[in-house]
């Protein structure tokens, strides 16, 4: 199990971490709330948040941490500034231009990490889309659980623009979201999507008012991390499951599910929390 980054400083209650290993500042900023909501955010504005080598380690190393600590119990992933990602930085795309191999090690080492360990963790994940979300950073909001956007945010699979194919997960998640149909003249036209033509397409859950955003995700994702986390884990993972099996399996790892769950604290609450006509306190467990 990786150790934790070392804290950095806290603030009202929050703790703020980032992985070793760069000097220069840091490009995310990661918070934990005394009531397990960890925030993740892209501190890159100047460069519209574009995702290069150092966001990417700081950024796995979250999601290590998430895995890995308890008192995590949702992640919120957002950007600061007007963007919420411009995908890949193109400085480093620049660098491998033309080197095969490197661009493949690159993606696989790096992205393709990334999107796993959204997708795979056991807890909630929101993305509050603050702004434009073009690439791998439109990509990286669908891996998530939860997509609520501003009402300003921008949603395009730019790739095309510059002669590349959709990653970051996208050829496998749009598909399935909206449709082969769909999702190939999406990513082949590299048509630019508004909030609310996301939102009626199903890939954004919530479009709320640019100045709400941040408070109304914040919001969400504290009744999420006040949740039975458990019991979440083992619904991602079953419904991950079920897009690539046939009910069949669905029915039997449910099955599964529910045995595992009725193990928890967190139902032994619920139930109790039923008979006595009281709101649960789930503590993930």
């Amino acid at each position: 199990m990786a150790a934790p980054p070392a804290p950095q400083g806290q603030e009202g209650g929050q703790v703020a971490t980032r992985p070793a290993g760069h000097e220069t500042a840091p490009h995310t900023d990661w918070r934990v709330d005394d009531d397990g909501l960890a925030r993740l955010t892209l501190t890159r504005p100047k460069n519209l948040n574009a995702i290069d080598l150092q966001m990417l380690d700081e950024l796995k190393g979250h999601f290590e941490t998430a895995r890995d600590d308890d008192t995590v119990r949702c992640v919120l992933l957002t950007g600061q500034g007007k963007t919420f990602s411009a995908g890949g930085d193109l400085h480093l795309m620049e660098s491998t231009m033309g080197d095969s191999f490197a661009v493949r090690e690159r993606l696989r080492t790096g992205l393709e990490v990334l999107v796993t360990q959204i997708w795979d963790l056991e807890k909630p994940v929101v993305a509050a889309v603050n702004g434009d979300a073009y690439g791998a950073g439109w990509n990286l909001a669908l891996a998530c659980d939860i997509v609520i956007a501003s009402r300003e945010a921008r949603f395009c699979q730019a790739f095309a623009k510059v002669g590349l194919v959709p990653d970051t997960g996208g050829t496998w998640l749009l598909p399935r979201l909206v449709g082969l149909h769909k999702a190939k003249e999406l990513m082949m036209m590299a048509d630019t999507l508004t909030a609310e033509e996301a939102h009626r397409m199903g890939l954004v859950n919530h479009v709320v008012d640019h100045d709400d955003l941040s408070a109304h995700a914040a919001e969400y994702a504290k009744t999420l991390a006040r949740g039975p986390t458990k019991a979440y884990g083992m619904l991602k993972r079953a419904m991950h499951r079920g897009m690539t099996t046939g009910l069949k399996e669905a029915l039997e790892f449910e099955a599964y599910s529910q045995g595992y769950c009725t193990t928890t604290d967190d139902h032994k609450e619920g139930v109790a929390a039923f008979f006595e006509k009281r709101a649960p306190r789930f503590q993930g467990k």
